[in-house]
């Protein structure tokens, strides 16, 4: 039986072959890798701005958020540690990718480790993870560019109303389908991330511009003196305001998540063993941007951050050209989740043909399956984003439950499991940290937010 991808190739009847045996190996690596999967030469440079890209997200956005709660010195404190845990949790499932046979993918590795049961479980979190993510996206898009309308009926405009007016055609769900039909659907069409590298680098881009913009208002304001030098710890002053530091942990892991799409990065660059220098830069370049805008968000806004950042740039911001710089950033924000998209619904797609068609061929060599499960993705997305007015709660759940789970909680059992006797001891005492601070932290982060929602529903 024929394995997934594997390349068709005709013998003549007299069983003569006028393919040399190595020039046919050498055409096989080369097309198609180990394992039956499409391998062209991607760059390093172009990795790393696709894995950058995969970690830089929404999350951006909710980082100052969490210097609000944690204060400055903690909470760049915590994004260091967590991303040096999530680089530790990548060299685990890396050395256990190439430690067992032909294991090319995440699911790969949780089979080779749990079985059916464990690739199947770590599909289902690729999918809800994904899928959230991806819908709030574009609810984030169509805010910034439509417009939202609050429970209370408070309308805030968009950039394209307060630019043109209220038309018909900037409305949420003509703006929805435009940027389906003119980014999302080309982009999501490309059958190799790496296509993406040029994208890629242009959403790393416009965020360095929103970093850059940001710092310059901060500093401005900073030299003038309105404003002051945050705070550097926490204020905690009741039991409720020390739980509350728990729910901080989901987003900084939220925001390092991209173990979904190494392994694939990895099978389609031109020198694998690279792979693990790829996610050291990316985790460089993506740590150093998420602590400067921690850092000039907070002291720009301080205790009045919004949980969403953003928001905060639809106000004056006392100083000149301010509604320009606002509509710089909020549209180049927007930009940048456009192109953020494809990178992100690359191993959704991929995740969710494993799990239906575990016995197909590869997806890039059969063009039926690829679109019509590229249809049927974007369309579940464009419906979720276009009926739901806003999932920022089922977001932070999201965080705290599948998120964790891929980002840290399956790498450490993974190790634990050690299905191939290669785990240090040192490296089962980290796994074993991993797992008690998701556990814990996740587990006061839903209460926390259950017990929010629960307040919110019983207040009059």
């Amino acid at each position: 039986m024929k394995s997934r991808g594997e390349p068709n190739y005709r013998i003549p009847i007299d069983g003569s072959s006028s393919i040399s045996p190595l020039l046919l190996h050498e055409e096989q690596e080369s097309q198609f890798g180990d394992g039956g999967h499409t391998r062209i030469r991607a760059s390093f440079t172009g990795s790393v701005f696709t894995l950058s890209t995969t970690i830089i997200g929404a999350g951006i956005m909710a980082l100052p958020a969490t210097m609000k709660i944690l204060g400055l010195g903690l909470g760049i404190a915590l994004i260091v540690l967590v991303a040096v845990l999530t680089e530790r949790s990548l060299e685990m499932l890396l050395r256990y990718s190439k430690a067992g046979k032909e294991v090319k993918s995440y699911g790969g590795v949780m089979k080779d480790a749990f079985g059916n049961g464990g690739r199947t479980l770590l599909q289902i979190c690729v999918l809800l993870n994904n899928v959230g993510v991806l819908v709030v996206y574009m609810i984030i898009i169509g805010d910034v560019l439509s417009g939202t309308t609050s429970a209370n009926g408070i309308h805030k405009r968009g950039v394209l109303e307060e630019w043109f007016g209220s038309q018909w055609w900037n409305g949420r769900t003509a703006v929805f389908l435009v940027m389906t039909f003119a980014v999302f659907s080309p982009l999501a069409c490309l059958k190799h991330i790496d296509s993406l590298k040029f994208s890629s680098a242009v959403a790393v881009a416009l965020a360095v511009v929103f970093l850059v913009i940001t710092a310059g208002i901060a500093a401005f304001k900073l030299i003038n003196g309105s404003v002051s030098m945050p705070r550097l710890l926490p204020n905690v002053t009741s039991i409720t305001s020390f739980w509350n530091l728990f729910t901080a942990v989901p987003v900084l892991v939220t925001a390092f998540i991209c173990h979904f799409n190494v392994h694939t990065i990895e099978n389609e660059l031109e020198d694998p063993t690279k792979i693990r220098k790829v996610v050291q830069a990316s985790l460089a370049l993506c740590s150093f941007v998420y602590i400067m805008i921690s850092f000039f968000g907070f002291l720009l806004f301080g205790d009045s951050t919004l949980d969403d950042v953003l928001a905060n740039f639809n106000t004056d911001l006392g100083i000149p050209y301010s509604s320009v710089l606002n509509d710089v950033i909020r549209v180049s924000y927007a930009l940048h989740l456009m192109l953020v998209f494809p990178v992100l619904f690359y191993p959704l797609r991929s995740n969710i043909d494993e799990l239906l068609f575990p016995s197909a061929r590869d997806l890039a060599l059969d063009t039926r399956r690829f679109i019509l499960l590229t249809i049927a993705l974007i369309c579940m997305i464009f419906l979720g984003a276009d009926f739901v007015p806003s999932i920022w709660d089922a977001f932070q759940f999201t965080g705290a439950t599948s998120a964790v789970c891929l980002g840290f909680i399956f790498p450490a059992a993974i190790a634990l499991r050690d299905p191939h006797a290669i785990a240090t001891k040192k490296e089962k005492i980290l796994s074993i940290f991993m797992i008690f601070l998701a556990v814990l932290s996740c587990s006061v982060a839903i209460y926390s937010d259950a017990y929010a929602l629960l307040r919110k529903k019983l207040s009059p």
